[in-house]
Parts: C-alpha cells; sequence; structure tokens
C-alpha cells in the first residue's frame, strides 16, 4: 500500500531587483533622523533663531518719552529701519570701505595661494612637508594676536620695513589714515593664505597621475602644465576659496577692531559694517542695527551666490 505525501505549498520567491523591505527602510530613516536631530537643534537655535529674531526686529521701533527712564513703547516701523539704515553714512561707507577691499585683496590672496600650492605640487618640490606647515601656520595664530603683532610691526618708530624704504627714497607710515586699509589688507592675506592654499593644494592631490603623465608625453611641463592642466581642474577649489574669502570679507572685525582700540588714524570703530552695527547696538538702537544686520546678510548672500552661479553658468557654457 503506497501513500502520497502531499506537496508543500512553495514559498514565493523574491522578485529579482526588489528593494529592502518597509520595516527596514523605516528603521533606516529613524537611525538617520537621530544623527540628524542633534545637529537641527543646533542649527535652528545657533543660526535659524538669532536671525529670525533679527529680522522680527528690524521691523520695530522703540520711541522713549523723556531723557532719563522715561516710559517706552514699541510700535510697528515697516520698513523704516532699512530706509534708516540706507541713509546711515557710516553704515554706507562701511559697506563701501570693505567693498574695495575685497576687490584687491581677494584676488591677490588667491593668486598667492594658487601659487604656493602649484609650487608644493612640482615635482621639483622638496621638503613639502616642512613648507605646507610654514604656509599654514599664519592661520593657526588667533586674529587678534596676529593683529595686535602686526600693529607693532607697522608702527613707524619700529617697523622694521621702515628703514629699508627710506633708504630708496619712500617714506611712509603704515598706520597713517591713508595707508590703515592697506595694512588691514595685508594682515589678512597673512592670515589666510595658508588656510586657501591649503584647500587648493588638496585639490591638486585628487588630479589622476594619469591626466599629468599623458600632459608630460605632449611636451607640456612647468608653467604650461600648471595653467592649461591643472588649474582648470581645480576650479571647483577655486570657486569654494572665493566663495569662503567674500563670506569673510564681509564679516571683518578683528583686524579693525583691534587697530581702533589702539587709537590708530583711520581705523574707526566704524570702519566695518560688523563694527557699525555692533555701535549702534550698544547705543540703545538695537532696531536699528538689526535692520543693518540684515542688509548685510542679503548684500553677502547676493554677492557669494551670485558669484556660484556665475562661475557655474560659464562652468557649463563652456
Amino acid at each position: 500500500m503506497s501513500t502520497q505525501t502531499a506537496p508543500s505549498p512553495a514559498r514565493p520567491r523574491p522578485r529579482s531587483g526588489a528593494g529592502p523591505s518597509r520595516r527596514y527602510r523605516r528603521r533606516t530613516s529613524l537611525n538617520a533622523a537621530g544623527f540628524l536631530v542633534p545637529f537641527g537643534v543646533l542649527f535652528t537655535a545657533m543660526m535659524l533663531a538669532p536671525i529670525g529674531y533679527a529680522l522680527y526686529q528690524s521691523f520695530f521701533k522703540v520711541h522713549r518719552q523723556g531723557l532719563f527712564g522715561g516710559a517706552q513703547t514699541t510700535q510697528f516701523a515697516g520698513f523704516d529701519n532699512f530706509v534708516d539704515a540706507l541713509h546711515d553714512g557710516d553704515f554706507m561707507g562701511s559697506l563701501g570701505r570693505v567693498a574695495l577691499l575685497g576687490v584687491l585683496q581677494v584676488p591677490l590672496m588667491l593668486g598667492l595661494a594658487l601659487l604656493l600650492a602649484l609650487l608644493l605640487d612640482s615635482r621639483s618640490a622638496r621638503f613639502r612637508k616642512t613648507f605646507r606647515l610654514t604656509f599654514f601656520l599664519p592661520y593657526a595664530l588667533p586674529g587678534a594676536i596676529a593683529a595686535v603683532m602686526w600693529s607693532f610691526l607697522l608702527v613707524k618708530d619700529l617697523s622694521p620695513f621702515t628703514g629699508p624704504l627710506a633708504a630708496i627714497g619712500i617714506h611712509t607710515d603704515f598706520l597713517s589714515a591713508g595707508w590703515v586699509p592697506a595694512s588691514i589688507g595685508n594682515m589678512i592675506t597673512w592670515g589666510w593664505t595658508g588656510y586657501n592654499m591649503l584647500i587648493i593644494y588638496s585639490a591638486l592631490q585628487t588630479v589622476p597621475g594619469e591626466v599629468i603623465e599623458a600632459a608630460t608625453l605632449d611636451n607640456c611641463t612647468g608653467w604650461r602644465l600648471a595653467w592649461h592642466v591643472k588649474i582648470p581642474l581645480v576650479r571647483p577649489a577655486l570657486v569654494l576659496t572665493t566663495v569662503f574669502s567674500i563670506i569673510g570679507t564681509a564679516q571683518l572685525y578683528t583686524e579693525p577692531a583691534v587697530l581702533a582700540a589702539a587709537r590708530i588714524p583711520g581705523a574707526s570703530n566704524k570702519f566695518s559694517p560688523i563694527m557699525n552695527t555692533t555701535l549702534n547696538a550698544s547705543q540703545a538702537d538695537p532696531n536699528l542695527a538689526a535692520a543693518e544686520s540684515v542688509l548685510l546678510a542679503l548684500v553677502t548672500l547676493v554677492l557669494s551666490f551670485g558669484f556660484l552661479k556665475f562661475t557655474q553658468r560659464r562652468t557649463a557654457d563652456a
């Protein structure tokens, strides 16, 4: 007598190419959210909340009655604070000074950083680690200490540059009113060239060796190799450092503040927009200071992202 065993129901085969299960995707999303929540909280508390509060304060004005401790009322002012900021000669003058400083100093600094990076990346370079550390050391020095150091180096009676320049007929005071912007630009260039050089040099290290060898076989060496091969390949790093430099120039504060504290002629406490805004906030006009800070943020946003979009369009058209 034979018995037949009923066949077991076939298990459904997973479809080829099927993605992860819904439960796995949900668990992965929760894990990612857990890592992002601390950053989101800090970003909201330290960035978005102050920006939102400044924007809110810029639409109000405080009216005081009496000279000493009178009653005060807060009223909605619309765009009056922004109009007052645009008519503030000190604020607009500080914007012009910083813009002129950036137009002249940023290209010089980035050109010098690119030159140093190319020299370090050349095949004939020796002691690369030593020179790389030497170029980067000024950035490691705090800005306030560097400004104090340069203020002593540029004092007319103490400066080591005054004697050699006087020997060739150039008699100048680097801390005079006319030379203060150039001296501040020198401090910024000295402090940030090594930082930008390191970014560009890191980008040069990612250039494929096959590309360099192919260019060398075509007799493209030396500065021709740098100009036609290396610089085009590190264009994203150059764009990045330029955007960082634009934002950093708009935030100029430490160097002119140190010189202003030392009572250097030409370095007033309204030299840069941030210094002017800080002074207005300390003089019991926080609403005007909030409006000026919003305008400065908008100018920085337009310049940085405008440059970024311009370079992206040029790259796409090329």
